[in-house]
C-alpha cells in the first residue's frame, strides 16, 4: 500500500446501524393491525383486521373528488385546511356535537386523525408531563405519546363492559397529569362512555387543569339509541379540550386522510405549527370532496347506522354459534370475541392459526393492552364489509373453529 494511501472503512453492519436509530423508537412496536394486513395479503385471507371498508364511498363523494381532480386542484392549500372545509367542519361541530366553533379560529384539518392525534401531543405535552391512556387502548396513541416525549400512565377500562373505576381515574388525576386521551365510540371494546362517565372525567379534568384530548372518529357510527357525547361540550371544558375526527369512516373513504381537531384559539395555534411541519396540508382535490360528506343530510347517517347494525349483528350472532364469548359493541365497528371456548393457545397462535389456516385474517387483542397477559385470550374483528365477505368470513371460521 502506497503511502499516504487510506484504508477504506467497512460499510457497519446492520446491528452497528440499528444502534443509530433514536431511542424513543424502540420504546414502540410495527402497528400490530398494519402486520395482520399484509399476512392476510401474503396468505389470500379476508381482512377483518384493519378497519376499512370493503364497498364504495358514496358517489357524490367520489364524483366530487374526480372533479375537484380534472379542475386542477393540485397545488398546496391552505396548511391549515380549506376555508371552505374548515368553515363546513365548524358548522357540523355546533349542529351534531354542540361545540361552538369557527374555521377560522378553531379548526385544523390534517392528514387523517392519526395526524391530528400526533401534531396535538407535540403541540401540547413535553417530557416534562404524564398522559392517562386508558387500556385497551387504540396502538397509535402509545406512539404519539412516546414520540411528544410524555410519559403513559394507564387506567384500566374493566370488564365485562370496559368501564373505568372512578376511583382508580381519581388516583391517577392526583398525580397532576397534564392530558387524558378519551377515545369513544372506542375502539377496540365498541364502548360508547355516557354522559355521567363523561361529567366524571371534566370534572377531574377541571379540578387538575388537565386536558383533554378525545379521539372521536366513530361518532357517527352508534347503535341501539345510544347517543354520543362530546366531552368539549361539559362544564368547561370547552376551552381544555382538543376534539378529533375526521371523514375516514363516517363516509368510507380511510385512505383519503381527512382528519381534523377542534379547539380552543390558544391549543390551535400551537396545533397548526406543528401540523404544518408534519405533513403541510392535506391533500387538496380530497379537501373539496370532502366538503360533500360534510353536507350530507340526516337520510344518510340513518342509513349507515341501519347497515352496520345489521352487519354487527349478523356477526355477533354467528360468532355466539360458534362458541366465542363477545361484548356486543355499542359503537365503532368492531367485535372483540373470546376464543377461549374453541381454541386453547393464546391470541397471538389463534391470529396466526386463523391467518395462514383459516382464511381469515383478526387482531390479537393483546396488542391494545400495555399489561402483560391481558388481552390473551381474544382477537378483534372488523365488520365494514360487505354481505358477501362477512358472510364467506364466517364460513371459513366455522371449518375452523365449529
Amino acid at each position: 500500500m502506497g503511502q499516504g494511501q487510506r484504508v477504506k472503512a467497512p460499510r457497519p453492519p446492520i446491528a452497528k446501524a440499528r444502534e443509530r436509530v433514536s431511542p424513543r423508537v424502540k420504546l414502540f412496536a410495527d402497528s400490530v393491525i398494519r402486520e395482520m394486513t399484509r399476512l392476510a395479503a401474503v396468505h389470500g385471507a379476508i381482512n377483518m383486521a384493519q378497519g376499512y371498508p370493503d364497498f364504495p364511498a358514496p358517489s357524490a363523494l367520489k364524483a366530487a373528488a374526480a372533479r375537484a381532480v380534472k379542475e386542477d386542484y393540485n397545488q398546496y392549500e391552505i396548511t391549515w385546511g380549506s376555508t371552505e372545509l374548515r368553515a363546513a367542519i365548524a358548522d357540523k361541530a355546533r349542529r351534531f356535537n354542540g361545540i361552538e366553533a369557527t374555521g377560522e379560529d378553531n379548526v385544523t384539518v390534517t392528514c387523517g386523525a392519526t395526524e391530528a392525534m400526533v401534531a396535538t401531543m407535540l403541540a401540547l405535552t413535553d417530557s416534562s408531563d404524564e398522559v392517562i391512556v386508558p387500556e385497551p387502548f387504540y396502538e397509535c396513541y402509545i406512539p404519539a405519546t412516546i414520540i411528544s416525549g410524555a410519559r403513559v400512565r394507564h387506567v384500566a377500562l374493566r370488564e365485562p363492559d370496559y368501564g373505568f373505576d372512578e376511583e382508580e381515574l381519581k388516583r391517577a388525576f392526583s398525580r397532576k397529569p397534564k392530558a387524558i386521551i378519551v377515545n369513544t365510540p372506542n375502539n377496540p371494546t365498541g364502548r360508547v362512555f355516557s354522559r355521567s362517565e363523561l361529567k366524571v372525567i371534566s370534572d377531574l379534568c377541571s379540578d387538575y387543569r388537565v386536558l383533554a384530548i378525545t379521539d372521536e372518529i366513530y361518532e357517527q357510527i352508534v347503535y341501539d339509541g345510544q347517543r354520543h357525547v362530546s366531552l368539549a361540550t361539559l362544564g368547561d371544558m370547552a376551552d381544555s379540550t382538543v376534539t378529533i375526527s375526521g371523514a375516514s369512516k363516517t363516509y368510507s373513504v380511510t385512505g383519503w386522510r381527512i382528519g381534523y381537531t377542534v379547539a380552543d384559539k390558544g391549543l390551535t395555534e400551537a396545533i397548526r405549527k406543528v401540523h404544518d411541519f408534519l405533513t403541510v396540508c392535506a391533500p387538496s382535490p380530497l379537501q373539496k370532496a370532502a366538503l360533500v360528506g360534510f353536507g350530507m343530510d340526516e337520510s344518510y347517517y340513518t342509513k349507515l347506522t341501519q347497515s352496520y347494525t345489521r352487519k354487527r349483528d349478523y356477526l355477533l350472532k354467528s360468532l355466539e354459534s360458534m362458541g366465542y364469548r363477545c361484548l356486543k359493541p355499542q359503537g365503532a365497528y368492531y367485535i372483540l370475541a373470546d376464543f377461549s371456548a374453541v381454541w386453547k393457545g393464546d391470541d397471538v397462535r389463534f391470529a396466526d392459526h386463523m391467518v395462514k389456516d383459516g382464511g381469515v385474517a383478526t387482531v390479537p387483542a393483546s396488542s391494545f393492552f400495555a399489561t402483560p397477559g391481558l388481552g390473551k385470550k381474544k382477537v378483534r374483528l372488523a365488520f365494514p364489509k360487505q354481505d358477501t365477505t362477512l358472510r364467506e368470513a364466517v364460513e371459513r371460521m366455522r371449518k375452523r373453529t365449529g
